[in-house]
């Protein structure tokens, strides 16, 4: 169920879907592998997305271009997500949740196969692009699925276990091509993440139950029209895209350039670059407990602390010494993930209709977030430095504080009335 300090949810014109109740998976057996099936399509589709991102300095120096035009095999693949992530939704209320994303990380896989056959940036930028466009087929299913599929007061552990998934598979894509690339060179490299998805994609198909509470819906585009605007009508789910926006626009801008200033400034390899992507482990632990977290402190607590921490980790990234850097990644990296896991969880939570409609319109902010940090960060890098793309995540932070002190004070007004 929502967390007890949200707000109503919107009342759409769409039609009710089944939501998760004591009739949803609740046997041990079926909400294992529920979680492991979600939690292996995570990190397949997640290594696939940032498969380039630790590679980043090697491309800009094979192929002889700046941070900011590389950075665009990052940005293009997260705002391809974003612009396909509602109509593959939409899809996924008519031909069903596992269908949808089972079809998506193929097609990512087959496309992932491709990319170390690439002759120049401009193929590659738009190969990942298509790679982009086809991953968004599982965060546009994935949650409504655990919403219908999953108890609701499991929902938002279920909700942190697939987003431990999610950290996993950027930690072990990034690692992977650091250490391929130092001894075969980026092409290889990429090979190694998208076998490694294969398997997970494998795994996946074989383990994940076929839905029990999913119905059909016939394509009206009217009436998804409405779920959609209904959804966006909704003071406390604009609020969250919103924070899911700006938390990714963080992150997306930190691991975009972080691998520059570790060559540049410390002068490591590329297998000690992708190494630093293990701290992402303090994501599958901060978005697995973010449930507890909200339980003890609530949404707006539990979102002020993300915040907190990812900015307190930001400023550490600016001393001079290595481990400074690596211990406010570690930071960046516990903030973000509890703070993702707390307002995605939320979402899903707080919309009772059109629940896919509602966890697309999220993943959109998010990845138009990711890949306007990820190019704007890149851009200051080459221009600033790494102090600059520290000040614009530290504005996008404050802008995230503003939003959940709005929320704070929408509380009190609607207890005080």
């Amino acid at each position: 169920m929502p967390p007890a300090d949200t707000e109503a949810p919107a009342t759409t014109g769409a039609a009710p879907r089944i939501a998760a109740t004591d009739t949803a998976t609740d046997t041990a057996p079926s909400a294992r592998r529920i979680n492991l099936a979600l939690f292996v399509l995570g990190l397949a589709t997640f290594a696939l997305l940032y498969a380039t991102q630790a590679l980043l300095p090697a491309l800009s120096a094979d192929f002889g271009v700046t941070p900011a035009r590389a950075a665009w095999t990052v940005s293009g693949a997260t705002l391809a997500l974003a612009v396909s992530v509602l109509p593959l939704s939409i899809l996924s209320e008519r031909f069903g949740r596992r269908r949808v994303m089972t079809v998506s990380v193929l097609v990512a896989v087959a496309v992932g196969l491709l990319l170390p056959l690439t002759p120049n940036m401009d193929t590659l930028i738009v190969l990942r692009v298509l790679q982009g466009a086809a991953i968004a087929g599982v965060p546009a299913s994935a949650m409504a699925y655990l919403a219908e599929e999953s108890r609701p007061r499991a929902l938002v552990g279920a909700v942190g276990l697939f987003v431990a998934g999610n950290s996993i598979g950027g930690m072990s894509g990034r690692v992977l091509t650091g250490w391929a690339a130092d001894l075969w060179g980026w092409r290889t490299a990429l090979l190694t993440v998208a076998l490694m998805a294969l398997a997970c994609a494998l795994l996946y198909r074989l383990l994940l139950p076929a839905p029990r509470n999913f119905s059909p819906a016939p394509l009206r585009p009217r009436v998804l029209l409405a779920t959609v605007r209904g959804h966006l009508a909704t003071p406390l789910l604009r609020r969250l895209y919103v924070l899911g926006m700006v938390f990714m626009s963080v992150f997306g801008a930190v691991y975009t350039v972080v691998g520059y200033r570790l060559i540049d400034d410390f002068g490591l390899s590329q297998t000690l670059v992708g190494a630093v992507f293990v701290i992402y482990l303090v994501g599958t632990v901060s978005s697995a407990g973010a449930g507890r977290i909200v339980a003890r402190l609530g949404r707006r607590g539990a979102l002020y602390l993300a915040i907190g921490t990812t900015l307190l980790g930001l400023l550490l990234t600016l001393h001079a010494s290595l481990g400074a850097v690596v211990a406010g990644l570690v930071l960046v990296t516990a903030g973000f993930f509890a703070g993702h896991a707390t307002a995605s969880g939320s979402v899903s939570g707080t919309a009772t209709s059109g629940r896919a409609q509602a966890s697309a319109l999220y993943q959109v902010a998010c990845y138009v977030g990711s890949s306007a940090g990820s190019t704007l960060a890149a851009l200051a890098y080459h221009l600033v430095g790494w102090g600059g793309a520290v000040a614009l995540c530290s504005a996008a932070l404050g802008v995230a504080a503003g939003v959940t002190l709005l929320g704070s004070r929408a509380a009190v007004r609607e207890a005080a009335g």
